[in-house]
């Protein structure tokens, strides 16, 4: 009983730091973008010190995983400096990756955070049908129209969006829009991608993501270098970091890491239930904050998507025990008949 009790209480944590996370990642972010545009820091040089911090953190649980340096060392020399292909195989990921995170600060520059957590959620239909590509899996007929459900939403929301009246920058949605459409492919796929490499052999998770941070560490200053490298050589690679900026990229290197653990201990549904709860998190943090001014359409397309993702998380139905009954039913009144 007391095991049950502990395990309760921590999917509970596991639910709620997710949350949390998720929610204060996109409501930091948004307000880094927008407090400022004369000292703003260069979203490039983010992206990647968060891939610096996430091989330093994957370094330290591989060490505690592995139990001593001699074997730290052995292990490292294995996978990373005698495995160039799977350095290689491992790139591809860390390519989309660095889009998808590079999308994120462009989308959420131009769309409130509340409009990004939503829209964002189109992640699960892309993600459903790099499933059912990539690894053929099927998807149920309820996972289906879930999928078709939150699309219906997030067009909803995007009809006549909601509009924060705190910003005073200059706001493009169309681009914001492209850039979440980006995003969402990017994480659908890195996403499945990941998965299958994963599953493929025996290989620890923390030796994956090194072997994907050292490849996004690469991509990311390539990124820096090609987007903002004269600036970043006048100004400095910290220009306009503070203490806000700071927290966004601790939670954007945590927030990856600690959700590849957690999905072990947690459910669909229980991830459901913290997508759906970051959103109505960051739909109050956007009207105290930015004021945002919350539509019928907004509120019914967002109501829409919670619903939709609770559905796509339910466990699928074995029907096969059904069909059984069915057949010794037939059977039994096939018999009473003759």
């Amino acid at each position: 009983m007391a095991n049950e009790n502990v395990s309760v209480i921590f999917k509970v944590y596991c639910l709620t730091v997710m949350t949390l996370v998720a929610a204060t990642y996109t409501v930091a972010l948004r307000y880094t973008r927008t407090i400022s545009t004369e000292e703003l820091y260069f979203s490039t040089t983010a992206v990647c010190i968060a891939e610096v911090i996430k091989l330093v953190l994957s370094l330290g649980m591989l060490t505690k995983e592995t139990g001593s340096l001699v074997r730290l060392k052995a292990t490292i020399q294995e996978h990373i400096f005698c495995s160039p292909k799977e350095l290689l195989k491992l790139s591809v990921p860390s390519v989309v990756y660095a889009v998808q995170n590079n999308m994120a600060f462009i989308a959420l520059s131009n769309l409130d955070a509340a409009v990004y957590q939503v829209t964002y959620q189109l992640k699960i239909p892309c993600t459903a049908l790099c499933t059912v590509f990539m690894l053929n899996r099927s998807l149920s007929r309820l996972q289906w129209f879930s999928v078709f459900m939150l699309c219906g939403g997030v067009s909803l929301v995007q009809w006549k969006p909601a509009e924060a009246t705190k910003v005073q920058i200059e706001q493009n949605p169309v681009i914001g829009f492209i850039a979440i459409a980006v995003a969402v492919l990017c994480s659908g796929f890195a996403g499945v991608y990941f998965e299958k490499v994963l599953k493929s052999s025996e290989t620890s998770l923390w030796v994956r993501n090194i072997q994907m941070y050292l490849s996004g560490i690469v991509i990311t200053l390539i990124g820096v270098y090609m987007t903002d490298g004269e600036r970043v050589m006048e100004k400095g690679f910290f220009f306009g970091y503070t203490p806000w900026v700071c927290f966004v990229v601790f939670l954007a290197s945590v927030g990856g890491l600690y959700t590849s653990v957690v999905v072990k201990y947690t459910d669909n549904i229980m991830k459901g239930f913290s997508a759906a709860a970051a959103i109505v998190l960051s739909m109050v943090a956007s009207v105290i904050l930015f004021g945002l001014q919350i539509t019928m359409t907004f509120a019914l397309g967002a109501f829409f998507v919670i619903i939709s993702i609770y559905l796509y998380g339910l466990p699928k139905q074995d029907t096969s025990r059904l069909i059984r009954k069915d057949t010794n039913l037939e059977d039994k009144q096939k018999l009473i008949s003759v």
